[in-house]
């Protein structure tokens, strides 16, 4: 029997595989209720046409798990016992359907997709992010080449490590950094995430060896020479962009700003950061760091926008940078913060 993930996995890859599954089992669920019961009469309560029912029925009385008498149709005790165990299955996984359904109109975005647990406590539910990325991208990228570029920090980091070599089948990735660094360990820069993706999915990466604050002087005399050049070209260009989204004060001291422009950004009350822009709890942007490679703008004319993040701690973020997010962004989180977030904001 698949699990909820597994169950989600399918719909990913499958969904008219997914509408089937829920679809037989209210046939088997509705027999339940209504046994012994005539087609007629279950067609018309499951809103079928006694054609497609029949269809659907036949299969099931091929299974074992429906018998027919002259009264009507009947569940076997195998029917029964699937009925049974398929419902917690479909529960669970049609419950979190409507929490990500709940989410991403909230947010305003394409999708979202929740995974168990809260990543604040349960550091283990980072490695579900990257396994779940993985499965999306597989479902997402076509056969051939696909560039990929890459935000780096410590969820970034983590979820690179769960990528898998099955992501390379019949594809050429290459994996790029969405910016320069930012001061922080090399670690959870982004040129090492990538390498780090490149290297567990079998893929390729270049580096950016730029820091991300250059001044705009200094990238405008920079931006010509070949290697940078090639790489910037590339990265807008990506198939794929997937980044994190930050805590403001968080991020405030891992990019060691000056002790002004952190003040300014405590004072403006910033609350989320992403591609070096912070933003306060309406969506306002309250401060921008000057950077080489991707901006917020640049999102929108890329095709699959992934962002990750999880855990109450980052739920305001997530939801003050999603005002400024592209509407076709999917976002990867948890329990923890999609609760959090469907909570403050019913």
């Amino acid at each position: 029997m698949a699990d909820n993930e597994e169950i989600e996995l399918l719909d990913l890859i499958a969904p008219d595989f997914v509408k089937t599954l829920e679809k037989r089992f209210k046939i088997l669920q509705t027999i339940s209720l209504m046994e012994p019961v005539g087609r007629r009469i279950l067609a018309e309560d499951l809103d079928l046409s006694e054609r497609s029912l029949r269809t659907e029925t036949e299969l099931l009385k091929n299974q074992g798990l429906l018998i027919s008498s002259k009264s009507g149709m009947s569940l076997t005790e195998e029917g029964k016992r699937v009925s049974t165990q398929l419902s917690n299955v479909i529960a669970e996984f049609q419950g979190r359907t409507i929490l990500e359904r709940q989410l991403s109109q909230k947010l305003g975005i394409e999708r979202c997709i929740i995974l168990p647990g809260n990543s604040d406590k349960q550091s283990r539910v980072v490695d579900s992010f990257g396994r779940r990325l993985n499965q999306l991208l597989g479902a997402l990228l076509p056969a051939g080449d696909s560039i990929i570029s890459v935000t780096g920090g410590s969820t970034m980091a983590q979820v690179a490590q769960n990528l898998s070599p099955d992501l390379s089948k019949n594809r050429d990735l290459l994996f790029l950094p969405a910016r320069g660094g930012v001061g922080e360990s090399m670690q959870i820069q982004a040129n090492n995430v990538c390498a780090e993706m490149a290297e567990k999915s079998h893929g390729h990466y270049r580096s950016l060896y730029l820091p991300e604050d250059i001044s705009e002087n200094s990238f405008e005399s920079l931006q010509n020479e070949s290697s940078i050049k090639s790489i910037l070209d590339l990265i807008y260009k990506s198939d794929v962009v997937v980044h994190s989204i930050g805590t403001a004060a968080v991020m405030a001291k891992r990019r060691n700003l000056p002790s002004k422009d952190a003040d300014e950004i405590v004072t403006k009350k910033a609350v989320a950061e992403a591609f070096g822009h912070f933003y306060d709890h309406n969506g306002k942007l309250v401060y921008k760091v000057p950077r080489i490679g991707l901006h917020i703008r640049d999102l929108d004319n890329i095709p699959y926008v992934i962002a990750i993040a999880g855990g109450e701690s980052k739920a305001e973020a997530i939801q003050a940078y999603m005002k400024n997010a592209p509407s076709h962004t999917q976002l990867i989180t948890d329990e923890g913060a999609s609760k959090l977030i469907l909570r403050d904001n019913p």
